[in-house]
């Protein structure tokens, strides 16, 4: 009975205990985010922390055999880890405490990284204020590029449940590991090095370091130098000189800058942090070099501006704008618009003016923000181009959702703005004059997924210049594409080619319903490639939302004052609850879609290795949103005649996907002049031959011919086979 009631008593206090000692059941590291390339978790140095105080965190990164991650300045290309985190009120993160990078090759190119394992420390800072007893929860969305030849981005979310105490509680085996990993961080040089010119090049002065050996220099800016470049050091009085070639892209904004040198000495690795002071000579060239330099994202040279004058950009994109009207999912748009022309021109000519130049106003106003964003972006260094919104699986579920109301709208299922024979009377309103405007907004918005032929180089021009220069080729292309509408109010005796309004008014209404039902269906499947099935849910929900919500607003408009309160406020909280179904749901499944490998997806190494190989290489930069895209991969890519003179000339075909965003494919479309896809390049067998741009529509001849002559051979077309 003793024994039974001293283990009662035993097992009473234990539990009392842990319940006393906050943190005590708690994990110091999350649950893992694992693919077959990283296995990644969050670790903490403490169980349970003390207000005031500050305590390590680590980011760990397992990292396949062959794979690696990036250091703050990737190199050639690559993207570095980012953490972003969500706090309780009054703790505050740092930055992360980089590791010493290693330099690998990915011929021709070199990046900056780690393989194996790495821990990415971070310091996070207690508020005095916490309360011991709370418990808390410490979350990350972490985002990282994994490659070895092929690239994939991967992300994670972590959570790390601690308490607060009077005093703080280490997990020993958690702090010795991050302790470990701080204690080879690189340390602060007890030195200043120096940077000049040298010939073409550039000598950095390392005092003090005349006996080491395996000097290399990693600087934090990527304008610096060539990456992939030799350092070779020479031992002086002063210490260690390192040769280095500069950068193509070479730009230099401040009299010092920042970076790591790593060495041997003693046979052992060391690693500096080191503050260069710079020559001024080298501020001064580097602040009057072009402008136009990439930003840092990119990484890729500027195409040169002489390819295209200012005058040539604004006609190649007044020429897309107009282009652009004939699209599939903007030629019902327009011509409902020109219907409602037709109508009012019996009565009033000044109104339909009117009309064609709110359109003109909606159309420059959507253009604004569409350029406003673009360059607003890129001036943040962040590559983004034509169409850079349906990269965003949630815009393309609401685009989905906006189609299919059009298409309802058409059948009659619901008006807005009266019948098409009330037109005239509906177009005479205010809200005819707001639908007008909003009908210029809308033409745009879907006809984003398009590119025209001349606008893939105007949009190029565009982001490569100064803000006012790419804003005045937006307004070009904003001008193009509103001409046809604006030129027919304007122009009344086109309308009276139109039969007079009747039935048939009706009939083609109705009928252009389902190019808009054909084009939200293709918009589900983007949004299925994007984010896999639950892309599919997600765009499938908010389209039964919208249908509930319309009919809500059809049955609340006849109610009295409160019903239709009642009404509007259901509707919004059926929106509400759909958007954020959306959001959770449709989310960018990147990592799957390179699951496996591909050996055709696209890289610039694979590039360079299959030209080193002596194989002609085509590569294909399109989006599973992009209609020109898919329009040649239909009438031109898939055509047997293609593929057999791909086989013959032995033709390596490659695919750089940019459903989704993907830094590298941004990259490799400005390097040659273009803001979006479709972008089509032939490579010549030989090694390092510059590639040759095809136009926008391709044919097959127009393949066939430039296989030839990436192979060094005479083409056999349709036009000259016997």
């Amino acid at each position: 009975m003793g024994e039974r009631i001293t283990f009662g008593f035993l097992r009473r206090g234990l539990l009392a205990l842990a319940l006393l000692v906050p943190g005590a059941a708690l994990a110091a590291e999350s649950a893992p985010v694992t693919s077959p390339r990283v296995t990644a978790t969050l670790l903490s140095s403490r169980d349970t922390v003390a207000p005031g105080e500050r305590f390590q965190v680590a980011l760990v990164q397992k990292i396949a055999k062959g794979w690696h991650t990036y250091w703050a300045n990737p190199g050639d290309s690559g993207e570095p880890t980012r953490i972003d985190w969500s706090l309780p009120a009054g703790f505050s993160a740092g930055e992360i405490q980089w590791p010493a990078p290693k330099a690998l090759p990915v011929v021709p190119l070199v990046n900056f990284g780690f393989e194996g394992e790495v821990l990415l420390p971070v310091e996070i800072a207690v508020p005095a204020d916490a309360k011991p007893g709370d418990r808390l929860s410490l979350k990350a969305n972490a985002t990282w590029l994994v490659c070895e030849k092929i690239c994939i981005p991967e992300e994670g979310a972590f959570t790390l449940d601690l308490a607060v105490g009077q005093s703080a509680i280490a997990d020993e085996a958690a702090q010795s590991r991050i302790e470990a990993a701080r204690a080879a961080l690189p340390q602060p040089a007890g030195f200043k090095a120096s940077l000049k010119a040298e010939g073409d090049g550039l000598a950095l002065t390392l005092p003090g370091l005349g006996s080491a050996s395996d000097l290399r220099f990693f600087p934090l800016s990527d304008t610096l130098i060539e990456h992939a470049a030799a350092q070779p050091a020479t031992a002086g009085a002063d210490g260690a000189v390192l040769q280095l070639t500069r950068s193509g892209a070479f730009k230099v904004e401040t009299a010092e800058l920042s970076g790591v040198v790593t060495y041997r000495e003693a046979g052992a690795p060391r690693a500096l942090t080191l503050v260069a002071d710079v020559d001024p000579a080298l501020v001064t060239a580097a602040t009057a070099a072009p402008a136009g330099s990439v930003p840092a994202v990119v990484r890729m040279p500027t195409p040169p501006e002489s390819d295209l004058t200012l005058w040539a950009a604004l006609a190649f994109a007044f020429a897309g704008g107009l282009i652009l009207n004939l699209m599939p999912c903007v030629l019902p748009v327009l011509f409902i618009k020109a219907l409602g022309f037709a109508q009012l021109a019996q009565a009033n000519r000044s109104e339909v003016r009117e009309q064609g130049l709110l359109f003109l106003c909606g159309v420059l106003s959507t253009f604004i923000l569409l350029a406003a964003a673009v360059i607003g972006l890129a001036a943040l260094g962040t590559s983004v181009g034509w169409g850079f919104q349906l990269q965003s699986p949630p815009l393309v579920i609401a685009l989905a959702v906006v189609m299919v109301l059009i298409g309802l709208n058409l059948l009659g299922a619901f008006e807005v703005g009266g019948s098409v024979q009330g037109v005239g009377h509906g177009l005479a309103s205010g809200g005819g004059r707001m639908g007008a405007f909003m009908t210029g907004v809308l033409a745009v918005v879907v006809a984003t997924p398009c590119t025209a032929p001349f606008m893939g180089a105007a949009m190029g021009y565009a982001v490569t210049q100064p803000p006012q220069t790419g804003l005045a080729v937006f307004l070009a292309l904003a001008l193009g594409f509103a001409a046809p509408v604006v030129a027919l109010s304007f122009a009344p005796g086109w309308l009276r080619l139109l039969p007079k309004p009747g039935r048939w008014m009706v009939v083609l209404k109705q009928a252009f319903a389902f190019p808009m039902f054909a084009t939200a269906i293709w918009l589900v499947w983007v949004a299925s490639v994007q984010a896999g099935p639950g892309g599919v849910l997600a765009a499938l929900a908010a389209i039964l939302a919208a249908g509930f919500i319309v009919w809500l607003l059809r049955i609340g408009r006849g109610a009295q004052l409160r019903g239709r309160v009642v009404t509007v406020a259901l509707a919004l909280l059926v929106a509400g609850g759909a958007g954020a179904f959306v959001l959770q749901s449709a989310v960018p499944n990147t990592a799957a879609q390179a699951e496996g490998g591909d050996p055709q997806a696209w890289s610039p190494a694979r590039v360079a290795a299959l030209q080193a190989e002596g194989r002609p290489v085509f590569v294909n930069f399109t989006a599973a949103w992009c209609i020109t895209c898919l329009a040649n991969e239909r009438v031109a890519l898939s055509r047997q005649e293609v593929k057999d003179a791909f086989a013959s000339l032995n033709v390596a075909s490659l695919k750089a996907d940019w459903t989704n965003r993907d830094a590298t494919i941004a990259a490799a479309l400005a390097e040659h002049g273009r803001a979006g896809v479709p972008l089509y390049l032939f490579y010549p067998a030989a090694k390092g031959g510059q590639a040759e741009i095809l136009p926008q529509l391709l044919t097959t001849d127009m393949l066939v011919e430039a296989a030839a002559r990436a192979a060094g051979r005479e083409a056999k077309t349709a036009a000259n086979r016997p």
